[in-house]
């Protein structure tokens, strides 16, 4: 499946044949305090950085309306983020997993995310983009 936008990975979790729970996480992009000269212009150029978890939830996908409407709940926490990271879990005999069954992976992202290890998640910029990260 192509995703192309953050409302379509939406519409494919909706299509499951088992119901869905997304696992997001929101993270800034700071220049570390070690930075080279060389790593700040980039940074400056809108490139690199150290990414920062700022906040996680979970949702079934009929608890979001759009990414426009998630992305205006998390700016109601006041922290502004430069990218969403995103993870899905599937349910079992016709029930969603619900957020306690979500708690571990969401902190295993956060953890991850912190680290680097991102190759597990789909990465979206603030418009619902998907960004190649690399």
């Amino acid at each position: 499946m192509n995703i192309s936008s953050f409302d379509d990975l939406l519409s494919a979790a909706r299509q499951q044949p088992e119901p869905q729970r997304l696992l997001f996480v929101f993270a800034s992009a700071e220049l570390p305090e070690d930075s080279t000269p060389e790593q700040s212009a980039r940074f400056e150029a809108g490139q690199g950085g150290a990414l920062v978890p700022l906040m996680c939830v979970d949702k079934t996908p009929e608890e979001i309306v759009s990414f426009t409407a998630l992305a205006d709940e998390a700016r109601q926490f006041g922290q502004p983020w430069a990218l969403v990271f995103v993870a899905g879990m599937s349910g079992s005999g016709g029930r969603a997993p619900s957020s306690q069954d979500a708690d571990a992976l969401l902190q295993r992202m956060v953890e991850d995310v912190k680290r680097g290890a991102l190759d597990s998640y789909l990465p979206f910029d603030v418009q619902g983009f998907p960004v190649r990260l690399g």
